[in-house]
């Protein structure tokens, strides 16, 4: 069955069971939908028109990732409960607080109902339930442990999004500081450098060697500095424009990020961590383990390592050792490559994925918790001596003067 990709809202009038006029907003894929709600709600509709919603209640209603995880985790909750998929469905159709996860549960329910499997109605009602998602909900549905599998998905999800929350927390700092000392820096070159060169133009003497390099670069900055924002603003967009639409190109910016001074390695320990996961999720799930490369791949959220695990997944088909075809890519830490052979070896090639992945986790963690601690001196430094070299620069003539007066 084909449906709308996107929610829709829809204005409506009607009466209630009670005789009483009533009104409202409902999102749903198309307008039968919004009857049929309205129907089981014993509202009897009068007039109703698709509208173009606000961007605040886009906001307001727009369907995340966090949500699905929240949805995951209930499922796996009251599925384990004994409450059947579609009576769980329904409940959390009628109270979820966001509009557009009660359109989607409702199109979920209303398709499985009408026959289909729950893995193929999740596929067709929303984008968010990807690929991965809904093949794991099918490997459920054919062993009957759809409860197990909605709690491993919820708790693959949840550390994935504790580890990208982490990951982010570790970049912002830096990333705030470094933006706070070009602005500061900016400014004193362009608004108060300039008040300082009027006054040496009184002295009519000659000024240090250092204090004349810093008026140049402010002279500079005041003459050139609209196009060199141009120029930034320019190659921020064709650079933008170049990440998105050339894969090649998104690589290297990838491959780039793992070079980077302690971010990189942070970078990519989170991402050996989320390949070990889904890779452990899916093999764990029953699902065999040249499928289960393919989708830990793309979880990835890195071409670079993406395109090594394509490499180790066309390795592996043609019979290779896994942990002899992660070896020959060039990517993974070698702690990795050696726990992934003890669990070829013995077994427990799900139960070892699942360590490394705790493992790799925890030094996240640790890095995470560590990092502020190691960039704030560097950064304070940095900083610190940025701002009191311009300020002695513009003080120093000041201090000559005085000491010729004296």
């Amino acid at each position: 069955m084909n449906q709308p990709s996107k929610v829709r809202h829809y204005h409506w009038r009607g009466i209630n069971q009670n005789g009483k006029k009533v009104s409202g907003i409902t999102l749903g894929f198309q307008e039968q939908d919004v009857r049929n709600l309205l129907s089981e709600q014993r509202v009897q509709v009068k007039k109703i028109k698709r509208r173009k919603p606000s961007t605040f209640s886009k906001l307001k209603n727009q369907l995340k990732p966090t949500d699905i995880t929240a949805i995951t985790r209930q499922l796996a909750t009251m599925v384990n409960s004994g409450v059947p998929v579609v009576q769980g469905l329904n409940m959390m159709a009628s109270s979820h607080h966001k509009a557009e996860a009660r359109a989607v549960l409702t199109q979920v329910t209303a398709q499985v109902e009408a026959g289909a499997s729950l893995s193929r109605a999740l596929q067709s009602s929303s984008p968010l339930f990807d690929k991965f998602y809904c093949d794991l909900v099918a490997t459920g549905e054919q062993t009957g442990h759809l409860g197990e599998i909605f709690k491993r998905i919820a708790l693959y999800r949840e550390k994935n999004e504790a580890m990208r929350k982490k990951v982010i927390k570790a970049m912002i700092y830096p990333t705030m500081v470094t933006f706070t000392a070009v602005l500061v820096t900016i400014l004193m070159l362009v608004m108060v450098i300039p008040q300082f060169a009027e006054i040496f133009a009184s002295f009519g003497a000659e000024l240090p060697w250092f204090t004349r390099q810093v008026l140049k670069a402010s002279d500079f900055t005041i003459a050139h500095g609209p196009m060199m924002a141009a120029t930034l603003a320019l190659t921020v967009i064709l650079t933008s424009y170049q990440y998105k639409r050339a894969p090649g190109f998104r690589r290297k910016i990838h491959r780039l990020q793992l070079q980077l001074p302690l971010l990189g390695e942070l970078t990519l320990k989170a991402t050996v961590a989320r390949f070990a996961r889904t890779l452990a999720t899916t093999f764990s799930a029953g699902i065999p383990l040249l499928t289960g490369l393919q989708s830990a791949g793309k979880t990835a959220d890195n071409l670079y390592i993406e395109q090594a695990v394509e490499e180790v997944h066309a390795a592996t088909a043609a019979g290779m050792p896994l942990h002899i075809a992660l070896r020959q890519s060039g990517v993974f830490p070698e702690l990795m490559l050696q726990m992934t052979q003890i669990g070829e070896e013995s077994g427990s090639l799900d139960d070892m994925l699942n360590k490394m992945a705790t493992l790799f986790e925890d030094e996240v963690d640790n890095t995470v918790d560590n990092l502020g601690k190691i960039l704030e001196p560097m950064i304070i430094l940095f900083l610190g001596g940025l701002i009191a070299s311009l300020l002695l620069a513009m003080y120093m003539p000041i201090f000559r003067l005085m000491s010729v007066i004296g």
